[in-house]
């Protein structure tokens, strides 16, 4: 797997998710571990590729949710991004 976003599934949903990640970049939201990590790789590789990947990286921990009828946990998540940099 590459790390991208497929165009295989409903295209409103990668929309979703991608105006989700823009917001979060965009937006001042303190103490975000999510937009830390995004900020850092969006230094590196561009605001488009941050986005992107932080769309995907949203993906993820809502489908681990789903798969697991967990609650978000931001603390959770955080340490989820940090073990996978």
């Amino acid at each position: 797997m590459t790390g991208r976003i497929s165009k295989i599934g409903d295209a409103s949903v990668r929309t979703a998710l991608y105006e989700a990640a823009h917001i979060i970049l965009t937006r001042s939201l303190k103490g975000s571990g999510l937009k830390s990590w995004a900020m850092k790789l969006a230094k590196r590789a561009g605001m488009k590729k941050a986005k992107v990947a932080l769309a995907r990286k949203l993906a993820v921990v809502l489908h681990r949710m789903l798969a697991d009828a967990s609650k978000f946990v931001a603390n959770k998540a955080s340490g989820c991004i940090r073990a996978a940099a």
